[in-house]
Formats: structure tokens, C-alpha cells, sequence
């Protein structure tokens, strides 16, 4: 048996360990990596290391632990009763507004992750005042990242684009902004349908101390008291949560946690400074300032998150270090039959992508393309786009960046509960988006 085979078949067992004996999957793929590293691919401590998430880890650190600063003190609650007044009081736009957010964020140049970071924990604070499905919040913030992330100036963008160009195949930067801008666009779509969204259509608006308003009834979603559940053949009705409080006061240390969250933004923004580093820089400033406010966040930081996604990116990166990946996707491009081919780079794009770098794997994957594109039988602008939406709208599993911040910002939820629901949404979307993605763009033969 290859080590490479061997690789893929030790992830197997730690998910199914995981699932059956509820142990944490990040020990257990930190005990894989150290297996597998030293025994099978003959790496030392160094080489298992190298795929540990440094950034990803300070990210998450960083980010929850300056909104639990924010939930300690008020400020959470002031911005979702700022977000009641925007929209005056709908709260079904609530998760379009976020949706629309962070795709601006990323069409104009924002890091994926770094619009996520930003939005989810506000985003997810109104989730939980007013009973929305957690993972309803937590995929409209996502797939709105991933709908502006292929902008002709956005980082993603660019990068793929350079990368067709530094392969010489026909490109379209338009086509690859709107492939992804409406793929994500109808998958949000259809959760706001399964989550119970249509329903809070239908319960009007509320007021500021979020008690039904005008158009009557109590606020519904596919959320539960256990931290939200989200079916899709029958959302459950709740009502509004009732000790919803009266608008927070601007207090100091309210007033100098905005002015925080605006420094995070226009620091990420508008300097490229780095989003985990410069939350927990602000996180410290706060603390020191006003200490009884933030006694508690440390112990907030989402720990087991933090535990479970660098246990299992450091696994994948133990299988990127003894050529796993490459050893996939070489073995899928050989084969004879172009379209057969094309979809499958778009399954294992999507299936390496819900752990690791979208980007990175994009890069990877539109080289090994190039072959069977010079054929002529599969369109290069059609395979690129369907690559392109394949690898990102995977990006709501808990395991990718963006589905670990969603995981870590949701307060009040039982996290393994949530985890699940996470991981069998980010399942669904694997399975099913490569293969309309590659009836859609790919056969009809675009470019």
C-alpha cells in the first residue's frame, strides 16, 4: 500500500473516531500527523509542524477574543439594536445586509478571511439575540465573501487571474466574478429558504427591545434553544427571545470598543495589516484599560475551535508535505477522458479546499488542467470558473478559515451541535456544487 494511500485512509479513521467516541478531532489528527509524519512519510518534528496554522491560530485567538471583550461590555448588543434601526426592525434583512457586507468587503480587495473575521461575531450576536439559525448567519456571511471574493481587483481575483495568464489560457475576468457571484448567490438563496428565513418575512418587524412591532407575531427561525437547528423540511418557530434588552448606553468603554472594531477594520483594510495580530493588540489595550470588563474573555476564546481546526489543517499539511495532494490530482489528470478529468480536479478541489488554502489549491489544480484544455474538447474560461466556485463555496466547513472564525464567533450555541450542523452543510455543498458547477460551465463548453 502507498503511503499516500495509507495517508488518506488514517484521516478516514480519525473522523470516524471522532464521530463514534465524541473525542476532540484535533488531538486526534495531531496524533495522526505525529503517526503518519514519523512512521510512514519519515518526517521529523519540524516537517510535521510545517502545516500548523500559525496565522489561522493567532486568527482565531485573536478575533474571539476581542468580542468577547465586546460581549463583556455592551457592545454586541449596541451594534445589533444598530442593526434593528438600519433596517428598520426586519430582521429577515438582518442576513442580507451581512451576506451584502462582507461581498462588498472582498470585492473592493479584502482578504476572504479577514471580511469574515470583521462580520461573523456581529453577525452571529444578532443570530443569537433573535433566535436566527446560527448557520444560517454563518453561511450568509460566508457565501457573501465568497460572492465578491473573484472581483477583477480582489485578491482572489487576481490571483486566479495570474494564474491563467502565467499559464497562457483564455481568460475572462467578468466571467469569473459573475460565476461565483451568483453561484453563491443562489446557495444563499436556498439556506435562507431551508433556515426558516421566509419566516421571519412573515413576522413583520420589531422594535429596539426586539418585541414584535407592527406587522405582528414573534420573530421565527430554524433556530432551537439548544443553539439553533436548521432542517430543511420543517424550520421550527420560536418567539422572540423575551428579556431582549433595551438599547445599550454609549458608555466609554463601549464607545472604545467601536472605535476598536473600526481601527481592526481600517487596519486589515486599508494597511494589510494582519487581523489576528491586531485583534488581540486591541483585546490587550481594552483589557488594561478596563480589566473588570474583560476578566472573563480569555476563558471565552473558543478553545476547543482552536484545538480541533490546527489538529486538523496540521494533519493536511503533513499529507501536502509527503506529496498526498499532488499524488490525487496527478492520477486524476491522466486520465483519458477530458470531462470525466475536469470534474473530478472540481471534486478535489472542493474536497481539499473544505481544509486547506483555496487559493493554494486553485493554483495547483489549473497547471495539472492544462493539458487536457489544450485538447480543445473542455473550454478553459468554463473549467477555470467552475475550479474557482468548487474551491470556495466549500469554505463554510468548520475545518476552512472561514467556517473555523463562523464556529468560533457563534456565542451562545452548543459547539459541537453547531460543529455538526457545519460539517454536514459543508458535506452537502461538496457533493453537490462541483457537480452543477461542472454541468454548468463546463459542458456547455465556456472559452
Amino acid at each position: 500500500m502507498s503511503p499516500e494511500l495509507v495517508s488518506i485512509l488514517v484521516l478516514a479513521v480519525v473522523f470516524v473516531i471522532a464521530t463514534t467516541r465524541s473525542v476532540n478531532m484535533g488531538a486526534l489528527a495531531f496524533a495522526a500527523a505525529f503517526g503518519v509524519g514519523t512512521l510512514v512519510a519519515g518526517l521529523d518534528a519540524d516537517g510535521v509542524f510545517a502545516g500548523f496554522p500559525g496565522d489561522l491560530f493567532v486568527v482565531l485567538v485573536g478575533v474571539t477574543y476581542l468580542f468577547a471583550i465586546a460581549r463583556a461590555n455592551g457592545t454586541t448588543d449596541w451594534l445589533v439594536h444598530a442593526a434593528v434601526r438600519l433596517v428598520r426592525g426586519r430582521v429577515a434583512l438582518i442576513p442580507w445586509v451581512m451576506f451584502a457586507l462582507t461581498g462588498a468587503l472582498t470585492a473592493i480587495g479584502a482578504v476572504s478571511p479577514a471580511a469574515v473575521a470583521i462580520v461573523a461575531p456581529i453577525a452571529l450576536s444578532f443570530a443569537a439575540r433573535y433566535r436566527i439559525s446560527p448557520l444560517l448567519m454563518g453561511a450568509m456571511v460566508v457565501h457573501g465573501a465568497q460572492a465578491g471574493g473573484f472581483s477583477p481587483i480582489s485578491i482572489y481575483g487576481s490571483i486566479v487571474n495570474g494564474i491563467v495568464e502565467r499559464e497562457k489560457l483564455p481568460g475572462s475576468e467578468i466571467t469569473l466574478f459573475l460565476a461565483s457571484l451568483l453561484a453563491n448567490l443562489l446557495i444563499a438563496a436556498v439556506v435562507f429558504v431551508a433556515c426558516g428565513g421566509v419566516r421571519l418575512w412573515s413576522q413583520g418587524a420589531v422594535d429596539d427591545s426586539g418585541s414584535a412591532g407592527a406587522g405582528g407575531g414573534s420573530v421565527t427561525s430554524g433556530a432551537g434553544s439548544g443553539g439553533g437547528t436548521c432542517t430543511a423540511s420543517a424550520p421550527t418557530a420560536v418567539a422572540t427571545r423575551p428579556d431582549a434588552p433595551a438599547a445599550v448606553p454609549l458608555t466609554a468603554p463601549v464607545v472604545a470598543t467601536l472605535v476598536s472594531l473600526v481601527a481592526l477594520v481600517v487596519a486589515v483594510l486599508g494597511f494589510d495589516l494582519d487581523a489576528g495580530l491586531t485583534a488581540i493588540t486591541l483585546a490587550v489595550v481594552l483589557s488594561t484599560v478596563w480589566p473588570d470588563d474583560s476578566r472573563t474573555a480569555v476563558g471565552q476564546i473558543a478553545w476547543p475551535t482552536v484545538l480541533l481546526i490546527c489538529g486538523v489543517l496540521t494533519y493536511v499539511g503533513v499529507l501536502d508535505e509527503m506529496g498526498t495532494i499532488t499524488w490525487a490530482g496527478e492520477g486524476v489528470g491522466g486520465i483519458g477522458v477530458p470531462l470525466l478529468a475536469a470534474v473530478l480536479l472540481c471534486y478535489i478541489g472542493a474536497i481539499v479546499s473544505a481544509f486547506a488554502s483555496s487559493v493554494g489549491i486553485m493554483g495547483a489544480l489549473i497547471p495539472l488542467a492544462v493539458p487536457f484544455l489544450a485538447q480543445g474538447e473542455i473550454g478553459a474560461v468554463g473549467m477555470v470558473a467552475a475550479l474557482a466556485v468548487s474551491a470556495t463555496v466549500v469554505d463554510v466547513s468548520p475545518f476552512s478559515t472561514n467556517g473555523a472564525l463562523v464556529l468560533a464567533a457563534a456565542p451562545d450555541v452548543d459547539r459541537e451541535r453547531f460543529f455538526r450542523q457545519l460539517m454536514a452543510y459543508g458535506g452537502i455543498v461538496v457533493a453537490a456544487v462541483p457537480a452543477v458547477a461542472w454541468l454548468v460551465m463546463v459542458v456547455p463548453g465556456w472559452g
